[in-house]
Formats: C-alpha cells, structure tokens, sequence
C-alpha cells in the first residue's frame, strides 16, 4: 500500500445536481483520489475485489470525510431488499441488502457500483433518506419502488414528493443484453426499437439489443408517481479516466454514492 495517506481527498467527486432539500447532503466517488494501485487504481472503496484491505480501508476513511457523514455498507446481492440503517449499523458487519433508508442525521446510505446504477432518494425538508443499487435485476425486481415504500412510509410522504437523482452506469451505447433481460422486462424479443431496448447492429450468433438502464428506471419511477427525476446522463463504460467498469474491465474497484441528511 502506498505511504502517504495524508495526500489530497478526490477533487472530482460528483455532488449531485437534484432537486434535493439543502439539508440532505449527497456525493458520489470517482476512481480518482485513493491509494489503491492498478487493477483497482485508485479511490476503490469494494472490500471484496480482490484489493488491499489496508488501502480500502484509506480509500473509505478518505470517502466519508469528504462526505461529511459515515456511511453504512451493504452487502449488495442485486435484490430487492431495502434495509433501515442508523447509527448502530455503522461498526456492524454489511447487512445484506441492496436498498437503505435513514432518518438519523449525519448516518449516510451508500451504493457501491462499478457498472451498475445508483440511485438516490430525498423525502420532503430532508426528513429521511435513501440509496439504492440498480443493475437489471435490481430494477426488473423492483428494488425502486420498495426503496420508495420504505422511505415514503419512513418520512410520511408520498411519491410526488420524492426528489431522485441517478448516478453514472453503464449506459445505452453499451450496455447489450441478451433477451433474457427484455424478457425479466416483460418485453419480447420480436420487438421493434423502443425508448429502453433497440437491436444491437453487433454480429453475435443470437440475437442482442442494447438496454438503456437509465430510462427502465425513470419509467418505474413515473408509473409509481415520481415526478422529479434528475440525473443518468454519465456512462462509466465510455470514461476509464473517472470511473470504474466491470463490464469494460473485468477486475477493478467500485464506486460509491451516498446520500443523508445534515445534523
């Protein structure tokens, strides 16, 4: 593990640009900033990718300082389950989940991903919080709309409410899938283009369409009844400088974004 540990935090994180409270404070990482060296260079903040633990463990110390609050992992299984985290998860070992939500200020929720896409909640005035991790299968299980259940029946609001900003994923240029995924969609495979699935020109011996990860998730948002939806512009295939990507690069780190509310 690197020496110097006292080097600059990541200069580049992206701090969400949503329709947020300015009491719920949000942040999501890049690759950049950490002490981890190649495969996982260098901010990877995954403790089970095959990185130094010591140097994770920088990587995260470095992560919630500049967040400004401490975050609870999940050990993320690509389900649906949305866990409530407070304070006395924090020195817990990961609950499995792939959804949290928190009313205790200074408590964040945090999604890792390196393809994959996050996904933050903010209820009214900041009252409760929530993250959630949206692959394909998280989103064709419905990990959204139970994520906003639980914050919904958390913060005693309703969906229209809801502020929600998606993270950078893998996006529609390249993300291909095979028709098990339109299928776990409710799309079949003899379809014409539509806003998320259209054929993929590639040659491949059966079929492939390219799925857009970020529509599927504003289309369950809107039809649960949420209105203010920002974000899902950033690709992290398409950028290796500021973003990790297993379906790019196979062995590497992962990314976190985390949201809470200030004290």
């Amino acid at each position: 593990m690197p020496s110097d540990p006292s080097s600059a935090l990541p200069g580049d994180a992206l701090r969400p640009v949503w329709a947020a409270p300015e009491r719920v404070g949000a942040l999501m990482s890049t690759r950049l900033g950490g002490v981890s060296v190649a495969p996982w260079d260098s901010l990877n903040l995954g403790i089970a990718v095959g990185d130094d633990a010591d140097a994770v463990a920088e990587n995260r110390r470095r992560f919630a300082d500049l967040l400004g609050a401490r975050p609870v992992w999940l050990r993320q299984v690509h389900g649906n389950r949305v866990q409530r985290v407070g304070a006395a998860l924090l020195d817990a070992p990961p609950v499995q989940a792939d959804a949290a939500w928190t009313d205790e200020p200074g408590v964040a929720c945090a999604i890792q991903v390196a393809d994959c896409m996050p996904v933050l909640f903010a209820a009214p005035d900041g009252r409760a919080v929530a993250a959630a991790h949206a692959g394909w299968r998280g989103l064709a299980g419905g990990v959204l709309e139970t994520t906003l259940v639980a914050l919904c029946e958390g913060a005693h609001c309703a969906p229209d409410d809801v502020a929600v900003w998606l993270g950078p994923c893998i996006g529609a240029r390249q993300f291909e899938v095979g028709a098990d995924v339109l299928q776990a969609f409710d799309q079949a495979p003899s379809l014409a283009e539509t806003r998320c699935f259209k054929p993929s020109a590639a040659d491949a011996a059966t079929p492939r369409w390219l799925a857009n990860l970020p529509q599927l998730a504003r289309d369950r948002l809107a039809r649960v009844g949420v209105r203010q939806i920002d974000g899902g512009d950033a690709c992290t295939v398409e950028d290796p400088s500021r973003f990790f990507s297993f379906r790019r690069d196979g062995v590497t780190g992962r990314m976190a974004a985390a949201v809470f509310v200030r004290g």
